[in-house]
């Protein structure tokens, strides 16, 4: 009897380090890391989720805007920041599987030098034109660039939305031209003055366009027509594959991050997703509230680097 209820006891033991571990953790200020300016999109799921966040743990969390290079500043921050779970990554698609694309050398590594914690979002994209342009479906579309080389072009403000214009041309036989922008409000633009002739940007910035008439939508890139967007054809409707493309945003840790820790922020961050008023909130901005477990969010980022890789390698883009 008494070996059995040491045997217990010592079964017990990871259990009580680990509750204690999550009572006691964070013992300071939290500090979310964001790899963009403040008022885009990441930036604003960061402080939708922060200000729940902070009243979940009993601590302040603060939004870090660190700009730069395609987030690989503040990824490389948080990467040699201490493991002890009060610097985070909000990770997007860009710099967690993007980046490991089209550069060849990072300073940092996705998949060594981050624990993931959980999503946060997922974000469809939209193919539009002018209100005023020819095409009005993608086969239009992809026969007027056939048909007007010089016409033939896409605006584009990061890497996630250039490789899915390039899966795009890819899909399709197209060969529409990358024209460069700052941003995805500027991308969306250059769509309404005639500049360029299409964009595939995510729906914050077009929403606004569309709704008055001013764009028009020929695709999403959901599997089916979300509630958002009814009137808007999936490509898939449209006989063209393998355009199914969810971008997101997740937290990610320091490797090295505690078990507990990552568990105990794991499950906050699932509370905190699934308040109807944090949904509600990010569903104004249009994206789609989603948390993950740990594992699931690791599995999405190796799927995603070898499905972007392979885009980037046919078309020969590279950032060095």
């Amino acid at each position: 009897m008494l070996r059995r209820s040491l045997l217990a006891s010592g079964a017990a033991l990871p259990l009580i380090g680990r509750a204690r571990a999550q009572q006691t953790f964070p013992t300071k200020p939290i500090r979310l890391v964001v790899g963009y300016s403040a008022g885009g999109g990441n930036d604003l799921i960061a402080r939708i989720v922060a200000a729940k966040l902070q009243d979940k743990l009993g601590q302040p969390v603060v939004v870090d805007n660190k700009p730069g290079a395609q987030s690989i500043v503040a990824a490389e921050i948080v990467a040699k920041a201490a493991p002890d779970g009060h610097t985070l990554l909000v990770a997007p698609s860009g710099p967690m599987t993007i980046n490991p694309a089209v550069y060849s050398k990072l300073p940092y590594d996705p998949l060594r030098d981050f624990v993931p914690i959980s999503l946060l979002a997922e974000f469809p994209l939209l193919l539009v034109v002018g209100a005023d342009q020819p095409p009005k479906t993608i086969k239009e579309l992809v026969e007027y660039g056939r048909a007007n080389p010089k016409l033939a072009n896409y605006a584009s403000s990061a890497t996630p939305f250039q490789l899915a214009s390039e899966l795009f041309n890819q899909r399709t036989g197209a060969q529409f031209q990358h024209i460069p922008y700052r941003g995805s409000g500027d991308a969306v633009q250059a769509v309404l003055a005639g500049q360029v002739l299409m964009t595939i940007a995510d729906s914050g910035p077009i929403a606004g366009p569309l709704k008055a008439g001013k764009l028009r939508a020929l695709g999403i890139t959901t599997a089916k027509r979300p509630p958002a967007f009814p009137d808007v054809p999936t490509f898939t409707e449209q006989g063209i594959s393998d355009m199914e493309i969810e971008l997101w945003t997740g937290v990610v840790a320091p490797n090295g991050t505690p078990p507990d820790v990552v568990e105990r922020l794991q499950d906050v961050i699932e509370d905190t997703v699934e308040q109807p008023a944090v949904r509600t909130a990010l569903e104004a901005i249009y994206v789609d509230p989603r948390s993950t477990s740990s594992k699931e969010f690791r599995d999405l980022i190796v799927r995603d680097i070898g499905r972007w890789k392979a885009v980037a390698d046919k078309a020969n883009i590279k950032l060095d």
